[in-house]
């Protein structure tokens, strides 16, 4: 009995030596451990809590925030703008899910793949735009890996755009952390995107694959999940109560709902250690050195051919000067010479309109004028057709009353004047002219014969200017036009509301808080304070998530950005809100 027991003790020994061996002899996964953690608080960078934070593990989409850094980059150099059409390579079509159902050779706004990449991590939204600017999935690879540097994150190495498990495609959570307060402070005009619950990807409408971390935490507004079979469960998350803002990075959970109880726990120990009022150092901006800024600029935008397919643009974009800029000119001078302009032109386009005009017909009034104008003295008299004919008593009448002061004229007038037939209304006109003048007068009372008693009265008449009765006329040239009646002006409109039209799409958000009179009276304060620059904006609290969030709204890109600078700059927290 003891023989079989002892036999059988000895099998089983040896059993379990036999299954030990086999397990330390099995491969085992890259890295020390497959969990990390690090909290950080966002306003100084001051690591508050670190486990394996320095351990190369698998980021799986927490890659996504590079690539989405890389696109607002080249968004801020000129390079993109977010209607920019990307043509979807063959590479980025094929990628798996998560996805957002893109075809090669289909066309698509940045804007689109930026919310496709940042909300619902969509894998080949994030290759379109790392194929589109690298020219290639290696090419931006290179671009990756040179960002990462240039950001400090010392211990990542990137091969993709989207972060699917690949060879040598690893980060570690302080790297990750550190891109995820990069995009916070170097592009906080994008950074409400990571917060958005849905949005309109172009194709379909999709959903933040972290909403559920988002709707449980009070003051979470991002950032960015993860998951692969190799990664485990990745989150970098941000919230900001108060004047507090903590940023966390954990690696490895075990399911979607143990991380987010994870990334709670960290944001509590963060809220917890983070002093109330810290000064704000905002990281300087990346250092590219000119070997980058080469690689930078080595490949353009595919072209617009099947697949997406190009070739390769190589430029050397090292700045050999920088020539100061000249001053801007005088917006007054220039609105001045502009319209000294406008007025020689006018006047160019009459001359030539002028010249080029056909005469008026003959009998016309535009004849008559013209034939005035025309009659000046030193100008040549030109033959003008007769007028229609008048009736005779008028002509017999017109003719007596003109022809003995034309008689009595000085022989040097006479011989200046110019020659016009009688009857016509250039004879009358300069007859008329004559009449009125008082050297023809007196010219008529010394070439009288008879001198009565009422000649004195009629020198004294002659030498008092009277003014003569306008002749009779046919068909009269120039008379008075009616004025036009005064048009009622309208009345000025009153604004009663500022519109958020006209780029003023833009907000700060400051917080969110407790109770909506908490939020109200920091947006009064803050109001007060900052005036210079959200004076223009609207006072606006907004219900969402078990708090109030303060914004303002109704502000410009320019006027948002400057305001948050200023109010960063007296450590108080606050990130602009875009479209």
């Amino acid at each position: 009995m003891t023989t079989h027991l002892g036999r059988y003790a000895r099998n089983f020994v040896c059993l379990v030596a036999l299954i030990v061996v086999a397990a330390c002899s099995s491969p085992q996964p890259s890295g020390a451990a497959p969990y990390a953690a690090i909290v950080q608080d966002a306003r100084t960078g001051e690591v508050l809590f670190s486990e394996n934070a320095e351990t190369r593990l698998h980021p799986a989409s927490l890659t996504k925030m590079l690539t989405l850094y890389i696109t607002f980059e080249e968004i801020q150099r000129g390079r993109l703008t977010l209607d920019t059409m990307v043509t979807v390579t063959r590479n980025a079509a094929s990628k798996p899910p998560s996805r957002l159902g893109l075809k090669a050779g289909q066309k698509i706004a940045v804007r689109h793949l930026i919310r496709a990449a940042a909300i619902k991590s969509a894998n080949d939204a994030a290759s379109a735009l790392g194929d589109h600017i690298g020219g290639s999935e290696q090419g931006f690879a290179r671009r990756m890996n040179a960002t990462a540097k240039a950001l400090g994150m010392r211990n990542s190495t990137f091969k993709n755009a989207n972060g699917l498990t690949e060879a040598g495609h690893l980060s570690t959570a302080a790297d990750m952390n550190t891109l995820g307060r990069r995009l916070f402070y170097d592009f906080p005009q994008y950074y409400n995107i990571f917060s958005r619950r849905t949005a309109d990807a172009g194709l379909a409408a999709v959903r933040n694959t972290n909403t559920r971390f988002l709707d449980a935490y009070e003051g979470a507004d991002g950032i960015k999940t993860g998951y692969t079979n190799a990664a485990g469960f990745n989150l970098t998350g941000s919230a900001q109560r108060g004047n507090v803002r903590i940023i966390a990075t954990v690696f490895g959970g075990a399911s979607t709902a143990a991380r987010n109880a994870k990334m709670a726990q960290l944001l509590d120990i963060g809220f917890k250690r983070a002093p109330a009022n810290a000064p704000t150092r905002v990281p300087p901006a990346p250092n590219y050195s000119a070997d980058v800024e080469a690689l930078i600029a080595e490949a353009d935008a595919l072209p617009e051919v099947e697949g997406g397919a190009g070739k390769t643009i190589r430029l050397q974009m090292a700045v050999a000067s920088s020539p100061r800029p000249a001053a801007r000119p005088d917006a007054r001078k220039i609105a001045a010479a502009e319209e000294a302009v406008e007025a020689i032109q006018d006047d160019i386009a009459a001359a030539l309109a002028e010249a080029v005009a056909e005469p008026p017909p003959p009998g016309t009034l535009d004849a008559q004028a013209v034939a005035m104008a025309q009659a000046a003295p030193g100008a040549e008299t030109p033959v003008i057709p007769a007028p229609p004919a008048r009736p005779e008593n008028l002509l017999a009448e017109a003719t007596t009353e003109t022809q003995p002061e034309a008689e009595a004229l000085p022989e040097a007038t006479v011989a200046a004047a110019p020659v016009a037939e009688p009857g016509t209304l250039d004879g009358q006109a300069i007859a008329l002219a004559a009449e009125t003048t008082l050297d023809a007068q007196a010219a008529q009372i010394a070439a009288s014969d008879e001198m009565t008693v009422s000649a004195p009265m009629q020198l004294a008449a002659a030498v008092v200017p009277v003014a003569p009765e306008a002749p009779k006329r046919n068909a009269p040239i120039f008379d008075r036009v009616a004025e036009a009646p005064d048009l009622e002006t309208e009345p000025e409109p009153v604004v009663i509301r500022l519109s958020t039209s006209n780029a003023r799409h833009w907000g700060v958000h400051l917080g969110k808080f407790n109770s909506r009179s908490e939020a109200e009276r920091l947006l009064l304060k803050t109001q007060l304070a900052e005036s210079a620059t959200l004076n223009d904006g609207l006072r606006k609290v907004v219900q969402k998530g078990g708090g109030y969030d303060a914004n303002f709204l109704g502000l410009t890109q320019e006027q948002a950005d400057l305001a948050c600078r200023r109010l960063q700059a007296r450590a108080v927290q606050c990130f602009t809100m875009g479209p």
